[in-house]
Parts: structure tokens; C-alpha cells; sequence
């Protein structure tokens, strides 16, 4: 019947005005306890003085706590402001009871309504005690109850600090989450293991285990350590990720609402959350004045990259943002999202960069002040299967985009390109290669300055492994990888994007920056902890499946070629990298022979003329690779001659 109860009734309130009867009915009860004090249980004292006082206190009750509001909080949330609420009301009925006690003895009202100092005293000392104590008594007595006989999902928080504690108290204080119940601490300090913090037993992380989960019937686990390393985080949650639990954390406390932790931000813990690498902190200060009064091109801005340096970029004092992509819903969905974020500057184009006339229309009229160009296609098994569209939009389409900075004075040029195209292995990496190749040239007889930031893969990006794991994690598996070796460098799409906007206010043009992305990641170790995050085991609930690797990918990623070096910059995450200087009138005559062939759809070539452009690019898992063999064959003929 309590259970029931409980369930139906827990996030119901009781009504102020009972709590303000109890109060009042406390207050009485302690002023006769304060004569039984005073004047011994045999109550030797006028009892016809107490009769005619009583009532007064009452009325004199109400009225404080009416006035103070008191009676007005929440029992079960019960904190320090109700206490001092309390203490408040209790001053101000003693300070009127003090009142009656001069009144009376100056004659003022009748001689029965002076009541002795000494009950004064005593009253006010036994109302400050009972009344704080029965409101801890009724919310304790609630919670023990409710975690007893309700059916809450008990909860252990995992670190037993100041942030442990206000875990506790969003928890505990949060009526729309009466279902939670905390049952103890998981903390590292042997000096507060065994210990009890508001009542609620410090565990030593050793303690952890599947039979202690069970007896204890834990739900959950909220890692609540504020600064912790990636590494340490994931070190955690490899643990506790063994266990049947959920495991959650809390965010940043950069990220509370109004400085206070709410209990709708403690989710369970993310992918992006264990990425053994500590995020970048850019220097706002800089892009602010960068983009003062700007007007800001992005092309590819309903893209991943591109809507997130929208969004970004919207939240300083620009002068206009031109969004312009090809793709029409997204860049609708764009447009919506500012909207309802109160951004009314900017203005959505959808048009195609390889459309030279459009392009140069949009230019003629908006004459932006900076270009970030994120447009491009990216799918490495795709353009190698199509290379004659990879190099009109990646190749044809950054060259018209550069042309037409340079020829409307564009301050500053920001070209976002890969880690696929260092030593690239697939056509999608060479052309963006061909790219950095030929904007570095155009940089050397323009006024414009053009800047090249080079990343790795992007978690949540359309495409990326994250999504597709998510995707068949859902569908029951299995999980598919290329290859069990296979590993990558990882960024989330907030870095990528700031690294970008980032490169605009520190180049000077011609760099190509480089982010530290910190160490690779193995694809096979993230799909596995991917399914201990949702709750699941491998290979028991899902499988992982090698696929073998796709045409064009190798097995690790690198961001630097065997020929480059690099230099440092202000901030020591973001490098710049010093390459060796091509023939630029060589390299720009090639890309307009292969800008010409391309128009013949011949891949094998075109992809002939990326490798002649780009020496390096030598082809895995692909059919271009019989072009690298009569290359190869052909140094080894000419080396023959030579020694002839």
C-alpha cells in the first residue's frame, strides 16, 4: 500500500498550509515545554497566566511564519535557505512575545501577558531546534522510505567532492526525477572510504563488483569528478562499463545552467566523452576582432564542418555571414536553427561552386571580406569510384573559389582540407592535395591570403565511423571494420571548426596548419567500447565484422608528408607546416591540363595526371594501382638507360 502510494503520489507536495499548521502546533507544544523547564514537571506555576498566553503565541506563530514565508519550501528539499527561513520566523515571534513582555510591564496590556524572560529564552532555543529538526527528520524519513519500498533506480556517484555532493543535491532536490535514489559514494581517498557524507556510505572503487551491483540493485553510476583527464575518464569507464550498470557523467561546470548543475544534463557517458585527448582552447579575443563588421563566406555551410563555423562564427559582431551550399534542405534546416536563435544577419545561397558565373555573381554583389571553403566531397570509397566529380569539385571548384577571392581582394582565404591528403592513397586525398598545391601558388602573386588547415576524421560528421556504428549498434550488428589494425586520428566538430575560424586570425598566408590531434585511435578498440556504451557485450549481443580494407584506405592516417616539417604557433596545439616549394608555374600549367581532361571522364587518365601533379599519391586497394606499376616501371626503364 505505501508502495503504491509512493508511486502514485511521489511527486506530489504536501499542501503549505498543512506544513504551516504543524509549525504553529510545534511552537505551542515548545511553549508549554518551556515552562515544564522553567518550572519542573510538577508544573508549580499560575496555569491561569499560561492559559491566556497560549493563544496569543499562536496567533503571534502565524504571523511570523506568514510573514517570513517558511512554511512556503518544499519539505523533502529541505536545504539552508529553509533553515534560515525558519530561524528568521522563530527571531521574529520572540521579538514579539519580548514586545508583550514590556508592554504588560509598563501597563500597557493586562499583567497576564507577561510572560518570564527566562520562558522567553527557552522557547526561543527549543522552536530553533524542533522545528529545523522535524523538517530534516520529514525528508529524510521520506527518502529512506522512498528508497526502501519505492521503485527508484538506485545510484552510485563515482567521486565524493564538492561536485560529488552537488550531484547529490541536483539529484536528491529535483521533484521531475523523484525516482532516483543515491545509496552511496564511489571515491579513491582512503581517508574518506567507509565514511558517511549526508548520511550516505563512501565506497573504495575496489569495492566495485557484479555482486555488489546486484545486492545492491544499482541502475546507475554517475562519474561526477570535475577536470578529469580524458585518459583517466576512460580508464574509469572501462571499469565500469564491465558491470551491469549505466554508466553517466556530469558536464563541465562551464557548461551548468546558471552555474548550477540540473539533473537533465547528466547523460550517459559518450564516445566523444572517452577520446584520450583534452579538447582546444582557442583565443576568442582574437577571432573577435578578426570578424568585426566582416562579411564571412562559407561555402559547404549546411555541411558538418561548415554549419558549425556558422554557428560559431554567428556569435560575434559581423557584418554579414553568406551561407552558401548546394544542398537545399540542410542548408533550410540551417537557416531555421539561426533563425530561432534570434540571427537575422546572414544570408542563405544555394548554388554550386563549379558554376563559375553564379559564384562570381554572389561575389560581385556581397564582396565578402573572408572566404572559409569547407565544400567538398569526402567519401574516399565513392570519389574513387567516381574521380572525374571528386576533381571538379574539389580541384576545379577550390580553383574557381581562390580565382575569384583573389580578383575581389578577399582579405583572407581559409581552406579546409585533410589527413588524407598527406602521402594520399586514394584520388579524394589527391585532389585536396592538388588543392593545398594550388592555392599555396596563387598565394604568391595575390593580395589575398590564402591558409590551409589540415585535420583528421570528425566525430558525428555525415559519414564518419561514429553514426555508422550508432546506426548498426541499433539494428542488432554486427559492427563492421575494415581492418582489425586499422586506426585514426579523432576530433570532435566544435574543435574542427574552431581550429578553422582559429587559422583565419593567426595566418599570414600560404601555412598549412596543423592540429595536434594527440595520439590515433583503433578503429576495432572504439566499436567495442561503442557497444559497452549502449549497454551491450561483444561478441555475446553484437559482433564485430572485417570487412577488409575499402578501395583507396590504408591502415593509418598521417599529418605530415615525408617532406614537410613544422614550425610552432602561439598556441601549442595548432602547428604550421613548412613543405618544400613546388615549380608553381609547372604545378598550375599541370592542373589546367588535368582541369581539360577531366572533361573526357577517362579515370584512368586523370588519375595518371593527379599522380603526376602529386608524386607521393600511390594507390591502395584500388584499380588505379596497375598506373602505379607502369610508373614504376617506367623510373626503373629510364634508371636502366641512365646507365647505359
Amino acid at each position: 500500500m505505501i508502495k503504491n502510494y509512493l508511486i502514485n503520489n511521489s511527486h506530489k507536495h504536501a499542501s503549505k498550509w498543512l506544513v504551516l499548521a504543524i509549525d504553529v502546533l510545534i511552537t505551542i507544544f515548545n511553549f508549554f515545554l518551556a515552562y515544564v523547564i522553567r518550572f519542573g514537571i510538577t508544573l508549580n506555576f499560575d496555569t491561569t497566566n499560561f492559559v491566556y498566553q497560549l493563544p496569543v503565541i499562536a496567533g503571534l506563530a502565524t504571523i511570523s511564519f506568514l510573514l517570513v514565508g517558511s512554511y512556503k519550501g518544499v519539505v523533502r528539499h529541505t536545504g539552508m535557505r529553509d533553515a534560515y527561513n525558519l530561524f528568521l520566523a522563530v527571531t521574529v515571534l520572540i521579538a514579539g512575545t519580548a514586545f508583550l513582555m514590556v508592554s504588560s510591564r509598563l501597563s500597557l496590556i493586562p499583567e497576564l501577558l507577561n510572560i518570564p524572560i527566562s520562558i522567553i529564552c527557552v522557547h526561543y532555543l527549543l522552536n530553533i531546534i524542533t522545528l529545523t529538526t522535524s523538517r530534516l527528520i520529514f525528508k529524510y524519513c521520506y527518502y529512506y522510505i522512498k528508497s526502501k519500498i519505492g521503485e527508484s533506480s538506485k545510484i552510485l556517484i563515482y567521486g565524493a567532492g564538492d561536485s560529488g555532493l552537488i550531484t547529490l543535491a541536483a539529484i536528491t532536490n529535483d521533484s521531475n526525477r523523484s525516482s532516483l535514489s543515491v545509496v552511496g559514494f564511489i571515491d579513491d581517498n582512503p581517508q574518506k572510504i567507509g565514511k558517511t557524507i549526508n548520511g550516505i556510505k563512501v565506497y573504495a572503487s575496489n569495492s566495485l563488483s557484479q555482486n555488489f551491483i546486484t545486492k545492491n540493485n544499482i541502475k546507475e553510476i554517475v562519474v561526477s569528478i570535475p577536470h578529469i583527464s580524458k585518459k583517466r575518464l576512460s580508464e574509469i569507464s572501462d571499469e565500469l562499463l564491465k558491470l551491469p550498470v549505466k554508466v553517466k557523467i556530469i558536464p563541465a561546470v562551464n557548461d551548468w545552467i546558471d552555474g548550477k548543475l540540473n539533473v537533465a544534463q547528466i547523460k550517459e557517458i559518450q564516445i566523444e566523452d572517452l577520446l584520450e585527448r583534452a579538447p582546444i582552447s582557442m583565443q576568442n579575443q582574437n577571432i573577435k576582432k578578426e570578424l568585426f563588421d566582416k562579411v564571412v563566406m562559407i561555402t559547404g555551410a549546411a555541411g558538418s564542418i561548415g554549419s558549425e563555423i556558422v554557428r560559431q562564427a554567428s556569435y560575434y559582431n559581423y557584418k554579414n555571414l553568406i551561407l552558401v551550399d548546394q544542398a537545399e534542405s540542410p542548408l533550410y534546416d540551417l537557416q531555421q536553427e539561426l533563425i530561432s536563435k534570434g540571427v537575422t544577419n546572414f544570408t542563405p545561397i544555394v548554388a554550386d561552386i563549379r558554376d563559375g558565373q553564379r559564384m562570381e555573381a554572389i561575389f560581385d554583389k556581397y564582396r565578402p571580406n573572408m572566404v572559409f571553403h569547407a565544400a567538398a566531397y569526402k567519401h574516399v570509397p565513392l570519389m574513387e569510384a567516381n574521380p572525374s566529380e571528386a576533381i571538379k569539385i574539389n580541384v576545379l571548384g577550390t580553383r574557381k573559389l581562390a580565382d575569384l577571392s583573389s580578383q575581389y581582394n578577399v582579405d583572407k582565404f581559409v581552406f579546409v582540407s585533410t589527413d588524407k591528403a598527406v602521402n594520399p592513397t586514394n584520388v579524394m586525398g589527391a585532389t585536396k592535395r592538388v588543392a593545398e598545391m594550388y592555392i599555396k601558388c596563387l598565394h604568391k602573386t595575390s593580395k589575398t591570403k590564402f591558409i590551409t588547415t589540415r585535420f583528421g576524421n570528425v566525430l558525428g560528421s555525415n559519414g564518419s565511423v561514429i553514426p555508422l556504428f550508432k546506426k548498426q549498434i541499433q539494428k542488432g550488428g554486427p559492427l563492421t571494420v575494415t581492418h582489425q589494425d586499422v586506426t585514426r586520428f579523432f576530433m570532435t566538430i566544435p574543435e574542427a571548426s574552431q581550429l578553422v575560424i582559429e587559422a583565419g586570425t593567426m595566418g599570414n598566408g600560404g601555412e598549412i596548419f596543423i592540429f595536434d590531434m594527440g595520439e590515433s585511435v583503433k578503429i576495432f578498440d572504439l566499436a567495442k567500447k561503442m557497444i559497452r556504451l549502449s549497454g551491450l557485450k561483444y561478441p555475446e549481443d553484437i559482433d564485430i565484422k572485417i570487412t577488409g580494407l575499402r578501395p583507396g584506405e590504408k591502415l593509418y592516417e598521417e599529418l605530415l608528408a615525408d617532406t614537410e616539417n613544422t614550425l610552432p604557433t602561439y598556441h601549442k596545439k595548432i602547428m604550421i607546416s613548412k613543405f618544400d616549394d613546388n615549380d608553381c608555374a609547372m604545378v598550375i600549367d599541370k592542373i589546367d591540363d588535368l582541369c581539360i581532361m577531366n572533361l573526357l571522364n577517362q579515370d584512368h587518365q586523370i588519375v595518371g595526371k593527379l599522380k603526376e601533379i602529386v608524386p607521393e599519391y600511390v594507390s591502395k586497394n584500388s584499380t588505379f594501382e596497375s598506373i602505379d606499376k607502369i610508373n614504376k616501371q617506367r623510373i626503373q626503364k629510364k634508371k636502366v638507360l641512365a646507365k647505359l
